[in-house]
Formats: C-alpha cells, structure tokens, sequence
C-alpha cells in the first residue's frame, strides 16, 4: 500500500479532496493511505505558533523550522521522500507523477504565509516540486493535485488498466476526441470511423487525431519525437 501524508496548516482544506469518487474507493481497497496532517500539531510552544516574522524584514511571515522538522521525523522511515511544495520546485509533470508512483510513502510539505525557512530546504526535503508558474494561497492544494495524479498511476486504481495509459501526456501526445451516444446531436455527427467496427482503422485515426490536437496546442510535446 502507498502511503501519502500531507503536511499542512490547514488539513481540512485538501481532506475533503480524497473522500470521493477514485480516491475514496482506492483507500478503502487498501491500495492507497492518504494523510492530512496539522504541523500545529508538533509545535510545541504555548499558542501553537508556527510562524515568525522574516529577518532582514519584509512582509508577511515565514514559518518556523522546528514544528516541521518535528513533524517530519515522526512519521518519516527508510522508505520515505519528502518533497516540498513550492513555486519554486521543478515542474511537475506526467512522467514525474509516474516516477513517485513507485515510491512507498511521499510525505508532502506544504508552505503558507511568505514561505518556509530554508533550513527546510536544505536538510529536511528530498525534492521540491511546482505545479505551475503561478502562486497559491496554500501548498497544501498543490499537494492534492499531485496525490491524484500519481495515485491514479498505482495498480488498481483506476479500474481500467489502460485508461492511464492512453492519457493525455502519458502517450507523449494529448488524448485524441472522445464520442459516445447519440451518434447525432443537434446535427452534430459522430465521426463515421468510429462506428465502423475497424479496430485498425479506429486505432490510425485515434494517432492521427491526438497528434494533430498536440501539434495545435502543445508541440513542445513532440519537440525530439
């Protein structure tokens, strides 16, 4: 079973997250483990204080190494990778969801305020992953996004065991258009291939169609292919 613990100040912002659909069921398989973690909860002065202002001055707060620290060596074992949430990690991307996908247990750190203290950074995380050139109000949404897309990659998951596969990003290319019933809506015809019943023929058209979508909107995608 792969165990994700998430790292937070505020747990219940991403909890509700793993409590339906795919996720749901893949916990109550005991395939996967998933964790909402106070760091409040390993702070040990009398308010619970995790943050502290920055030295050097600046605005906002930056949050204190010692509840993190803390939290992290409570729950962390030889089979553990810490990562952290940041706007300035490497990008996540598909093949990096499948690379954690074969790690045992990911324990997420995830930033508030200004950020966290870079003693963090340098001695505590295994890696520092970004979904997207963008700021969020809190990391711990971040670390959801990641959570979905490499647990749906770990087997059984999904219920089709293909669907991963013939993803968008997965094939290298995005996912070729999708159809099902009516054939017909409001005059709009689903393309005559697809209701051929020529499996090959369906397959040539698919590649065909996924690598013009990709060329259209992402052809850094094929760049090397």
């Amino acid at each position: 079973m792969t165990c994700f613990d998430i790292l937070t100040l505020f747990p219940n912002l991403c909890a509700g997250a793993f409590a339906e659909s795919i996720l749901k069921k893949a916990q109550e398989n005991r395939l996967i483990q998933v964790r909402c973690l106070n760091i409040r909860d390993w702070a040990t002065n009398k308010h619970h204080v995790t943050d502290e202002p920055p030295y050097g001055g600046g605005p906002g707060m930056v949050m204190k190494p010692e509840p993190i620290f803390a939290a992290v060596e409570a729950i962390r074992t030889d089979r553990s990778h810490v990562i952290l949430m940041t706007p300035g990690g490497r990008r996540f991307t598909q093949q990096v969801a499948a690379d954690l996908s074969q790690k045992e247990h990911l324990i997420f750190i995830c930033g508030h305020y200004e950020g966290i203290d870079y003693r963090v950074t340098e001695h505590l995380v295994n890696d520092e992953l970004s979904i997207g050139d963008y700021v969020l109000s809190n990391g711990a949404i971040a670390a959801a996004v990641v959570v979905d897309a490499v647990a749906r990659l770990i087997p059984g998951v999904l219920g089709d065991g293909d669907s991963a596969r013939d993803e968008s990003f997965s094939s290298g290319t995005l996912e070729y258009p999708q159809y099902t019933r009516p054939s017909e809506f409001r005059g709009w015809s689903v393309p005559g291939i697809l209701l051929s019943g020529n499996h090959r023929a369906i397959r040539e058209w698919r590649e065909s169609q996924a690598r013009q979508k990709t060329e259209e909107r992402r052809p850094d995608l094929l760049q090397g292919s």
